[in-house]
């Protein structure tokens, strides 16, 4: 499945919903490839924003392409905040503190970070991110961090070999952001991207499908 069909197939999801295709974006994942392929496989069609895993990885390919959009998409550990500045949206705040960790080095560089906080919905012992009943008292001490941008949530489902398995795991990170008045919902990868579009994901983190012919 090339990128024009996850394209395709995204809109088609949203429609099945009632929603407007507009309103979910393609991050395209770029983990593990070279420009090269990026190139072949993503920048040929358009610009998405770009999502990586890794800082290391993302710092060579960022100063590849530093005018492109970039996000953070794998698990941050406190002493890598300090190389977050060229992302526009980061995915995976999975804790407090680490936010915390973030808004201070942001404050001292002068720049306000766009975050999601991560949750583990399905409680996965192997996954990182808050639980279900974290996510309240989270976001209130988040939203008191001045040199932070909060705006929605992320989770990575369970692997299933039917994606209308792992339904109920974005319809309820669905149900939070909206009872928390977040607008952005990163949920869906290349196996259950359009179920999660179909229950309201804003942004789908696609890598996998995407580089193929």
């Amino acid at each position: 499945m090339a990128l024009p069909q996850v394209l395709q197939r995204m809109a088609a999801a949203a429609r099945r919903a009632g929603r407007d295709p507009q309103e979910v974006r393609l991050v395209a994942v770029t983990k593990g490839h070279s420009l090269e392929e990026i190139e072949r496989y993503i920048l040929r069609y358009g610009d998405f924003p770009l999502g990586e895993n890794r800082v290391q990885e993302a710092r060579s390919k960022i100063a590849a392409w530093p005018e492109r959009e970039w996000h953070f998409i794998g698990p941050l550990q406190r002493n890598k905040v300090r190389y977050m500045r060229p992302f526009s949206l980061i995915h995976s705040i999975e804790s407090v503190p680490l936010a915390e960790a973030l808004a201070a080095r942001a404050e001292r560089e002068g720049y306000r970070p766009r975050i999601l906080l991560e949750v583990n919905v399905a409680r996965e012992p192997q996954k990182h991110g808050l639980s279900p009943e974290q996510v309240d008292g989270a976001v209130s001490r988040v939203r008191r961090l001045e040199t932070l941008e909060l705006r929605g949530l992320m989770t990575m489902a369970p692997i299933a070999d039917d994606p209308e398995e792992v339904r109920w795991v974005f319809r309820e990170l669905a149900r939070m952001a909206a009872h928390l008045g977040l607008p952005e919902l990163s949920m869906g990868m290349s196996d259950d991207f359009e179920v999660a579009v179909e229950e309201g994901a804003t942004l789908v983190r696609v890598g996998r499908a995407l580089f193929t012919e």
